[in-house]
């Protein structure tokens, strides 16, 4: 590990002042990201509890996306911070962002194709000592790889018959319907033993079965202690599923509340009806 990245590392790993774990594992303090002359993200604040579903959502360049990525390190914000757990994370790389339980989906589901549905969950747990070259060809260690990989195997296994994967262990990721890629993606980030995530358009391309199925894991793994925050554009997924929800608009959070003061907040009308969505 080079310098930087211990600088990097040690300063991410210092709780903030003030920053309460105990109920917010996620605060965005006025966040601010500007790609040349464009304002993406303008003061953007706001707090996630524990074990919620909390909706984001905004009419279209209100600034959900980019606030996605600046929160998961995709982007690098130009100021404002990323408090997770107590520790500051603005900036880190989107792995080391994952590392620390910090885990998100992707509108378009990221699976590779070409390797079956098994495959793609195999690849998912972290700390595997596979991925160490000496324990993969010392005959000492490569028995602990053996008996790691026996382990992962089984709670791979035991995670797609919770999503209803199983049958599809042997297909190739690339031959999946939108919905099934969308389960597969879930059940993989579930994998990386996260403790929040940040789902992107969880919704999008899925048919009403399917949608339903995701929602019903969503809801009992926040049961189980899971948090969730999901950008949304279908309202009704939003509105009955999310006990809190943030509205976006211009790049700031323009409101937020219980869905039903959402839905008659005036603001939010007019911002909606402005952006034409």
């Amino acid at each position: 590990m080079s310098d930087a990245t211990s600088s990097e590392e040690a300063a991410a790993s210092t709780p903030v002042d003030g920053a309460s774990t105990n109920d917010v594992p996620l605060r965005v303090e006025d966040l601010h990201k500007r790609f040349g002359g464009i304002v993406a993200v303008d003061g953007a604040s706001f707090s996630v509890e524990r074990a919620s579903i909390t909706g984001l959502i905004g009419p279209n360049g209100a600034g959900k996306s980019t606030t996605f990525n600046c929160i998961t390190g995709v982007h690098k914000p130009d100021s404002g911070r990323v408090l997770f757990e107590g520790e500051d994370i603005t900036g880190l790389a989107p792995h080391r962002v994952a590392n620390r339980g910090l885990v998100r989906t992707f509108q378009i589901a990221r699976g590779l194709p070409e390797m079956t549905v098994l495959e793609n969950m195999m690849l998912a747990p972290k700390g595997q000592l596979g991925e160490s070259l000496w324990r993969s060809v010392v005959p000492g260690a490569r028995r602990g790889v053996i008996e790691q990989e026996e382990e992962l195997r089984e709670r791979v296994w035991e995670t797609l018959e919770l999503f209803e994967l199983d049958h599809l262990a042997g297909e190739y990721a690339g031959n999946l319907s939108g919905g099934q890629r969308k389960l597969l993606e879930l059940a993989r980030a579930l994998l990386t033993d996260p403790e929040m995530l940040l789902l992107d358009e969880p919704m999008a391309g899925v048919n009403p079965s399917l949608e339903r199925k995701l929602l019903d894991h969503i809801h009992a793994l926040r049961e189980d202690g899971y948090t969730f925050l999901l950008v949304e554009h279908d309202m009704d997924v939003i509105m009955e599923n999310c006990e809190h929800v943030i509205v976006m608009h211009q790049g700031t959070v323009l409101a937020e509340g219980a869905p039903e003061s959402i839905r008659e907040d005036e603001r939010v009308i007019e911002a909606y009806l402005g952006g034409g969505v």
